[in-house]
């Protein structure tokens, strides 16, 4: 295990801190997260499991920050055998950046993109990728539906910096760009699969985990009520699951050796189909064109 890596972005609450628990002793933990305290303190419960971790601060949202950090990794000479995309935001009413860009779509995909690509290069050969998606990004998904998603709404990857959909979406813009989103993770995975196949790239839907971070919109009571009733509705409805039990998955898939990729996963680690679009190669490849057109005007504009 000497001086290999793996690097979790979102590890300070929920499946992310249970996943960085999960692989303590696996090797060295690279934690990327923008909370300096939580990283210290995820740091602390790594290392009091008997394993190594690196905290470094970094804002999904910031893609300065962004950059920075991946150049830190790098510098840290580890061998990288696992990347976990984990971090992300969701927000009902939805906000913009300091910049004035949809701050769901740059945290959730721009910035995850941008910290992605740079750490590609890289990554050790049979190093695995792994990107958190969501089943809201299909507007055949019934549990979606209900919670009032009307599926991904893309327009182009420079509209959803805008925070532009295709109309007709939910009632609340935030839901849009939380399922657009996702819709964007899932298909990165499957095109970037195809153009490294050195390494084993997927995507996973993480099952409904209503008390963890992604529904801090929500009130502390209804987190409370939903901690102790989704274990108990898990038997019965599919679609629950609880950070421990991502985490379980999110291991497994992080520390599998078998030569697999372009897999998109269900909570219980099961291949699943997504929607159309997810299905469909030329909409795989041309959101990954748009995004890294978008990242380079961005770029040339920051010079």
């Amino acid at each position: 295990m000497e001086n290999k890596a793996y690097i979790l972005t979102g590890p300070t609450s929920g499946a992310g801190r249970a996943t960085a628990l999960s692989l303590a002793t696996a090797g060295t933990l690279v934690l990327v997260g923008r909370n300096r305290d939580k990283l210290a303190e995820t740091a602390g419960a790594v290392e009091r499991l008997g394993g190594k971790a690196v905290p470094i601060l970094c804002d999904m949202s910031d893609l300065g920050s962004v950059r920075r950090a991946a150049d830190a990794i790098v510098a840290l000479d580890l061998r990288l055998i696992g990347l976990l995309n984990n971090a992300g935001i969701q927000n009902p009413h939805n906000a913009a950046t300091a910049d004035g860009w949809d701050n769901t779509f740059v945290t959730n995909h721009l910035g995850p993109f941008a910290f992605t690509q740079a750490l590609l290069p890289h990554l050790d050969d049979g190093a695995c990728v792994l990107f958190v998606g969501s089943a809201t990004e299909d507007p055949e998904r019934k549990p979606a539906v209900r919670a009032g998603f009307r599926g991904s709404r893309y327009l182009s990857a420079a509209a959803s910096l805008r925070g532009e959909w295709v109309p007709g979406g939910s009632s609340k813009p935030g839901m849009d760009a939380y399922a657009t989103s996702k819709q964007c993770n899932i298909v990165t995975a499957m095109a970037l699969a195809r153009e490294n196949p050195r390494l084993h790239i997927h995507a996973i839907e993480p099952g409904i985990m209503i008390a963890t971070g992604l529904h801090a919109h929500m009130s502390a009571s209804r987190r409370i009520l939903a901690s102790v009733l989704v274990p108990l509705l898990m038997p019965f409805v599919k679609v629950l699951s609880t950070p421990g039990r991502a985490a379980r998955v999110f291991t497994r898939i992080l520390t599998d050796a078998s030569a697999t990729t372009a897999c998109y996963y269900d909570q219980d680690g099961n291949p699943m189909q997504g929607s159309t679009f997810v299905r469909d190669r030329a909409f795989q490849d041309r959101v990954v064109a748009e995004t890294r057109a978008l990242l380079a005007e961005l770029d040339a504009g920051a010079r």
